[in-house]
């Protein structure tokens, strides 16, 4: 199948999904979301796909975050919406019964940052920067980001992360737990596929068990995956989010 945000093709065990826009940074707009998510289940019983690498085109971005201009206009209902359909294709990749592995290349920033955080695994390149900036925008993450940062970096990084914005680059990923490897730009893609080799040699129901296991753990059904997706859309009733968003699309800084 052809898209229109995202490219696919197969390389032997490796099933690789690129976003396609690299002149705006790679950013996810509802569309390109929802054509990642039927291109995860697209393969899901492809017996020739052992892995999925999800990454994004150029040298600059992973994803950027989340198409601001999309939204800006949004009201406290059409907020929870977006929450929820994103929540629903981070589940979607986050479930998937084939292991998924980001390779980030660049910027991974709010919404970019949430899809890296819900593949399995995430290799990153030397250049790759990571954060949550949306109360920069007066909201807070809308795609789970609230909750797999906790998950993946503890909480007390997260709520650092979180309410500063501050934004880290791949060692420091590295040395929270972030991401699990950092290569060069030219190899990340070729280091990924090595992964989805080594992974192509395990039982494939055995992998889908553990992957099912490690997520029962954590319950992406808990109360606060729900409470971000409500206080996600509150936020679009406010004063702040309003500022925030006309901010940044006039390119200045927000008068909270």
């Amino acid at each position: 199948m052809s898209y229109n945000n995202i490219l696919t093709q197969q390389e032997g065990n490796a099933f690789i999904i690129t976003i396609n826009r690299e002149s705006k940074l790679n950013a996810l707009n509802r569309e390109t979301l929802q054509e990642i998510k039927h291109a995860v289940l697209s393969v899901q019983n492809e017996k020739t796909v052992r892995g999925i690498i999800l990454t994004g085109s150029g040298l600059k971005a992973f994803a950027a975050g989340a198409d601001i201009s999309e939204f800006a206009n949004f009201n406290i209902e059409q907020g929870k919406k977006l929450s929820s359909d994103g929540h629903e294709v981070m589940n979607t990749i986050e479930q998937s019964a084939i292991p998924v592995i980001a390779a980030v290349n660049g910027f991974s920033l709010g919404g970019g940052c949430e899809l890296a955080m819900a593949c399995h695994l995430r290799i990153a390149s030397e250049n790759a920067k990571f954060g949550q900036p949306e109360v920069n925008l007066g909201l807070p993450p809308g795609y789970a980001g609230t909750q797999r940062l906790i998950q993946l970096v503890g909480k007390g990084k997260a709520l650092e992360m979180l309410i500063t914005t501050d934004i880290i680059n791949a060692e420091q990923a590295l040395h929270f737990g972030l991401v699990s490897k950092v290569v060069t730009i030219e190899t990340l893609i070729e280091t990924c596929k090595e992964m989805v080799d080594k992974i192509a040699t395990k039982s494939p129901s055995a992998l889908a068990m553990v992957i099912n296991c490690v997520n029962d753990h954590f319950k992406n059904t808990s109360p606060g995956f729900e409470t971000e997706i409500l206080e996600f859309g509150k936020a679009f009733g406010t004063n702040d989010f309003k500022e925030g968003t006309s901010a940044f699309l006039e390119k200045r800084k927000p008068n909270y």
